[in-house]
């Protein structure tokens, strides 16, 4: 049979594991338990144990780099022929840089032959270039197309393009900064594609290419050079079209390229 508790020899002996059993928890856990100094002297286990690594940072995100980087780069920039021009396209992307994206329809960003001896540059798309995304291809560019076969080419062959990707409203002339934020990505393709030679079709396109405000009157037939590459100067086919009896001399302009190229004039155009 149990014998009873006797509470005057027993309860400090109970105190004391009490206290010894607090004194554990605060040496392994202390987190239950207001902070202070254990009680029973001695090294802690928490204390004893290695620090935990810091968590690592990760590195900062770096900004969106441009899909073509070289667009505004120097003239001797090297670039890869036919896939530059894609990767120039990409970085135009869904243009908003300038006000002319407002009555747009499509970005009109070139079209033709990427390793093409000629370049045929104009000053912006018309009507119809907008609703079709094409350079060329209203009754201007009937025009443009026999002056190309005229000399011999396919419209394949050679390059089409505009000073401007997107249609000047009411086919105004671009204005001038319309045509200096669009100008890398033109600047960018002529280097991408390395003509030859570039046809310059009219006042506004000389006038983004030389930064001659000469009339084109003065300007036609005349070489000159851009970057290094030979450039013509001669009447846009919109303007042919006014006025008709000009086309003998946008001819002789003409046939001073295909002379240039070293080919000869199909027996048609002679």
């Amino acid at each position: 049979m149990a014998q009873p508790l006797d509470r005057q020899t027993q309860l400090p002996e109970l105190v004391r594991d009490l206290q010894s059993h607090l004194t554990w928890i605060r040496e392994t856990d202390p987190s239950d338990l207001p902070r202070r100094p254990p009680a029973v002297a001695g090294p802690s286990l928490r204390a004893s144990a290695p620090p935990r690594p810091a968590a690592p940072v990760p590195p900062a995100a770096e900004p969106p780099k441009s899909a073509f980087p070289t667009v505004l780069g120097p003239a001797s920039a090297g670039m890869p022929s036919g896939v530059s021009l894609q990767l120039i396209r990409d970085d135009i992307g869904e243009c908003t840089r300038c006000r002319l994206h407002e009555g747009r329809t499509h970005i009109v960003f070139g079209v033709g032959n990427p390793r093409a001896e000629v370049c045929f540059v104009g000053e912006g798309p018309g009507a119809d270039e907008d609703a079709q995304g094409e350079p060329f291809v209203g009754r201007a560019g009937q025009l443009l197309n026999k002056m190309i076969e005229a000399m011999g080419f396919r419209r394949q062959e050679v390059y089409i393009c505009n000073v401007v990707k997107c249609r000047p409203p009411n086919n105004r002339a671009p204005e001038p900064d319309e045509m200096e934020t669009c100008s890398p990505f033109l600047r960018a393709q002529l280097r991408a594609i390395q003509p030859k030679v570039i046809v310059v079709l009219g006042k506004t396109a000389v006038q983004a290419l030389l930064n001659d405000k000469s009339p084109i009157t003065r300007l036609r037939g005349r070489w000159r050079e851009y970057e290094g590459i030979a450039l013509m100067p001669t009447f846009h086919p919109a303007y042919l079209l006014r006025s008709p009896g000009e086309k003998a001399k946008a001819w002789e302009d003409l046939k001073a390229v295909v002379k240039r190229l070293g080919r000869e004039l199909p027996a048609r155009g002679a």
